[in-house]
């Protein structure tokens, strides 16, 4: 019998630990925008981290060198993706959570996400969703639910009907994003797709900022230390986490991990911040790696 090539082995064994690395990874994005709110405007702070995303993919894809797209099309693919999944997704939940949108209710609107997912995956993809998938969709909602309702705050009727717009916005494009990465972004270079990606989801982020932000970026230590680590494990290492899933994977099961994500980050609240953590979000979080597990198990082998 031949042994596993070495080269298998390690990519077996890094996609096996993808789905781990990414929600950590991601999480740590709440506890940044935390981090750094205080120090700079929302949308100013994401032109930054696009800008410096930039400039370390590009370098790093010339040094190895990696293909870049070969005409405007291949371009104009990567950045419908781009400002999909970056520019209106992340500009969207920071300028809605800016402008009045609590936490808790932002963090449902994104448990919205793989539920439309699920909805859309059949038509616009061909994948099967089947009966156990469904629950285990709809039992990671309800976990993250739980997780997330002691931080709710007010009533729906409480918050500014442009935030409310904003945060339904942002997860319609996350959800159109996902679908049209996983048509299109099969045969992307990770590296400079990146790129095209980021530049397409800067210049509309840059150009709202400019319009309604004053561009406060203050340089105190939290800000910088936040920038840095948003760079490297949001925007490249999660990032990059998420397109290898999406190609790799049922988007479906890629987005039933944003469940694990809210008990994730009441997690590190607790033990960064003193934020509460009850027997209620213990049982949430339970609940959600449940639907988690049931959502991306493997089918059996007919």
């Amino acid at each position: 019998m031949r042994a596993p090539h070495p080269h298998a082995e390690r990519e077996g064994l890094f996609l096996a630990a993808a789905p781990l690395l990414f929600v950590l990874f991601w999480s740590t994005g709440f506890i940044v925008a935390r981090l750094v709110a205080p120090h700079s405007d929302p949308l100013t702070f994401l032109c930054a981290r696009y800008i410096c995303a930039i400039a370390l993919l590009a370098g790093f894809a010339v040094l190895q060198g990696a293909p870049w797209p070969r005409n405007g099309r291949e371009i104009a693919v990567l950045a419908v993706a781009g400002v999909l999944l970056h520019g209106i997704y992340l500009g969207g939940v920071f300028w809605a959570v800016k402008h009045g949108l609590p936490a808790g209710i932002a963090g449902l609107l994104a448990g919205l996400q793989p539920l439309l997912t699920a909805a859309v995956a059949g038509p616009l993809l061909g994948e099967r969703v089947g009966l156990g998938r469904w629950v285990g969709v709809l039992l990671g909602f309800l976990g993250a639910a739980l997780v997330l309702g002691p931080k709710m705050g007010g009533g729906v009727g409480d918050i500014p009907p442009l935030a409310l717009i904003s945060g339904g916005m942002a997860v319609l494009a996350f959800t159109a994003g996902t679908i049209w990465q996983k048509r299109t972004g099969l045969k992307m270079d990770l590296r400079t797709g990146n790129v095209v990606q980021f530049t397409a989801a800067l210049i509309p982020t840059a150009i709202v900022a400019w319009f309604v932000e004053e561009g406060r970026f203050d340089f105190a230590p939290e800000l910088l230390i936040g920038l840095f680590w948003s760079v490297v494990v949001g925007s490249i290492g999660s990032v990059m986490l998420l397109l290898v899933m999406i190609r790799r994977g049922a988007v479906v099961k890629t987005a039933a991990l944003l469940y694990l994500v809210p008990p994730v980050t009441a997690v590190m609240a607790w033990l960064l911040f003193g934020e509460t953590f009850n027997a209620v979000q213990m049982g949430g979080m339970v609940l959600a790696a449940a639907g988690v597990a049931l959502a991306t198990r493997q089918p059996r082998a007919a």
